[in-house]
């Protein structure tokens, strides 16, 4: 079964400094999803690193006001920001190698999520009773069957149940030597 993906998107943005005449980089990851609430979060994280010469992209408008017009930073073909100074380019360098990390970190925690589920109902399904299956299995699957079929699933689940000596056969236990085991014990 496939399950959706949060898809959450790390990006590297700008903040204008109320300040000065600097913009600060940070780290926003949206949607993330909480246990617990349905409805999605933004996370924005500070990474203590400032650029002054952040090159701007005037054919994409960001924020616009009817004093003044705003324009996203130019990125490069990787997506980091571009900047005149090579000292603001490094800290935009830094801010795209912490998004990669919490990137990845938002990937794998999807993904091992997935594979924690599967592994908690795998562990389950190993601590059924595979007898009392077969005899379910036979129910479904067999209702309008002939007599000799229904014979035959009912024969096996009687065997199982001589084989087990009155226990069950937790689905777990069963491998190679179990199977031969049942199968030297009546052939």
């Amino acid at each position: 079964m496939k399950k959706a993906l949060a898809n959450t998107k790390v990006t590297v943005k700008l903040r204008k400094s109320e300040y000065h005449n600097e913009w600060y980089l940070i780290i926003e990851s949206y949607p993330v999803f909480k246990p617990g609430n349905t409805k999605p979060s933004r996370i924005v994280e500070a990474i203590n690193r400032t650029i002054t010469t952040p090159i701007w992209d005037k054919s994409r408008t960001a924020r616009t006001t009817e004093n003044s017009k705003t324009f996203k930073p130019k990125r490069d073909a990787n997506g980091i920001i571009q900047c005149k100074s090579d000292k603001d380019q490094e800290s935009c360098i830094y801010a795209d190698n912490v998004r990669k990390i919490r990137q990845r970190e938002y990937d794998n925690a999807a993904l091992y999520t997935d594979t924690e589920a599967e592994q908690a109902e795998q562990n389950e399904r190993s601590q059924c009773n595979f007898i009392e299956y077969i005899k379910k299995t036979a129910i479904q699957r067999h209702k309008r069957s002939s007599q000799s079929i229904i014979t035959n699933w009912n024969r096996v689940c009687e065997l199982l149940k001589l084989f087990a000596e009155g226990n069950i056969i937790l689905f777990s236990q069963i491998n190679l030597k179990l199977i031969e085991d049942f199968r030297q014990l009546h052939h």
